[in-house]
C-alpha cells in the first residue's frame, strides 16, 4: 500500500464514526393492545368504519369521502372550533373487513397537535381466547422534529408518548364500553 492511500484511508476511517453520529430520526414504533368482553363481531361494528371515529374521546367530530374505499380521506376535529381547531387529516390505505382490520397514514397534522411525522398506523380486532375480543392498535412514525437535536416537546420520547396517549384513550373507551372480559 502507498503512503498517500494509506493517509487516505485513515482519512476515512477517521471521519466514520462522526457520520454515524450525523443520522437523522429513527422510525418509532408502538403497539398497543386492549382486552374487552364483546365477541369481535360487535366490536367491530364500532370501530370498523373509517369513516366514524366517534369511539374515540378526543374525537368532536369528523368529516370524511370515500367510506372504507382504499384512498378514503377523513378529517378528525379535536375541539368544537372545526377548520381553526387541531385537526387530524388521514387516508386510508388497507382495509380488510373480513380479517377485521383497517390501515391509515396521517396526511396533515400540526406538530402542537401531535408531534409525529410519516405516521402510519393499523387497527386490528381478533378473537380472544375463551371468548371476547383484543383489540390492537400500532404505529410507525417519526418524530415531529426532522434534524438532529430536537426541542424536548418534538423529541422521540415526545411522539412516543403523545401516540402511546391516544391509543391508551381509545382503548380505554373501548373497555368502558364493552367491558373487561372475565379472567
Amino acid at each position: 500500500m502507498n503512503r498517500r492511500t494509506l493517509l487516505m484511508t485513515g482519512a476515512a476511517a477517521a471521519l466514520l464514526p462522526g457520520a454515524a453520529l450525523a443520522h437523522g430520526p429513527t422510525r418509532q414504533k408502538l403497539t398497543t393492545s386492549v382486552e374487552v368482553a364483546a365477541e369481535p363481531a360487535d366490536v367491530w361494528a364500532v370501530i370498523g368504519d373509517f369513516q366514524d371515529m366517534s369511539w374515540h374521546p378526543a374525537v368532536v367530530s369528523q368529516t370524511g369521502e370515500g367510506g372504507n374505499e382504499i384512498d378514503a380521506t377523513r378529517v378528525l376535529y379535536l375541539s368544537d372550533q372545526g377548520d381553526a381547531g387541531p385537526k387530524i387529516a388521514e387516508v386510508l390505505y388497507k382495509y380488510d373487513a373480513s380479517k377485521m382490520t383497517y390501515s391509515y397514514r396521517i396526511t396533515d397534522v400540526a406538530v402542537e397537535v401531535l408531534p409525529v411525522t410519516n405516521y402510519s398506523s393499523h387497527l386490528t380486532v381478533t378473537a380472544r381466547d375463551g371468548g371476547g375480543s383484543v383489540v390492537e392498535w400500532r404505529g410507525a412514525f417519526y418524530r415531529g422534529y426532522p434534524n438532529n437535536d430536537p426541542p424536548p416537546e418534538l423529541s422521540d420520547e415526545a411522539a412516543l408518548e403523545a401516540v402511546g396517549g391516544v391509543y391508551k384513550a381509545g382503548l380505554d373507551a373501548l373497555v368502558e364500553r364493552f367491558g373487561a372480559p372475565a379472567s
